[in-house]
């Protein structure tokens, strides 16, 4: 791993979207060159050698980090979307949010029994977006081989989420607690 200060390109907002919430920035990481390499690099540089043939993101930001990802492994990038936005047939997956629920869903035909998936978004809070999509994953037959975050909320508890139902490595650049 790099020792980049990815921290310094994180920009808290607070009070936003409602009022007590600190949301973490990471456009500014995106936006700057040799912090974003940096990332993609750590991420990829970590699951060299394990076999990953797929990169699954969750929309919108897991795309942002899993192409580039999926292109330093050799493997193919799968995206997990919302309803109505893919046009085949889909695998879809219901999952709680703190208020209500939610759905991904990827084609039918993104994965197989032989791929070895890496499941990749830009943040991990509670850990639900992860465990749905790695239930995607696993509707196609494909084989779930980690996941991993630039940013993760440790104070909610997102590794005993995925740990519940998962025992593979879980891997985060920055972790704030």
């Amino acid at each position: 791993m790099s020792k980049f200060e990815y921290e310094d390109l994180i920009v808290d907002i607070p009070d936003y979207p409602e009022p007590g919430v600190v949301f973490k920035d990471i456009t500014p990481l995106f936006a700057d060159e040799k912090g974003f390499s940096a990332a993609i690099d750590d991420i990829s540089e970590h699951f060299l050698g394990s076999g990953i043939t797929k990169v699954v993101g969750a929309e919108a930001r897991g795309f942002l980090v899993g192409t580039p990802v999926a292109y330093r492994l050799g493997a193919g990038f799968v995206p997990a979307r919302k309803p109505g936005k893919l046009p085949r047939e889909t695998y879809s997956q219901t999952y709680a949010l703190e208020y209500g629920t939610d759905e991904l869903q990827i084609h039918k035909d993104a994965l197989t029994a032989d791929d070895r998936v890496l499941v990749i978004d830009d943040l991990v809070a509670t850990g639900g977006t992860s465990v749905a999509t790695a239930k995607l994953v696993e509707q196609s037959g494909a084989k779930v081989c980690g996941f991993a975050f630039i940013l993760e909320l440790e104070f909610l508890h997102p590794r005993e989420t995925i740990a519940k139902e998962y025992d593979q490595d879980v891997y985060s650049l920055i972790k704030v607690q």
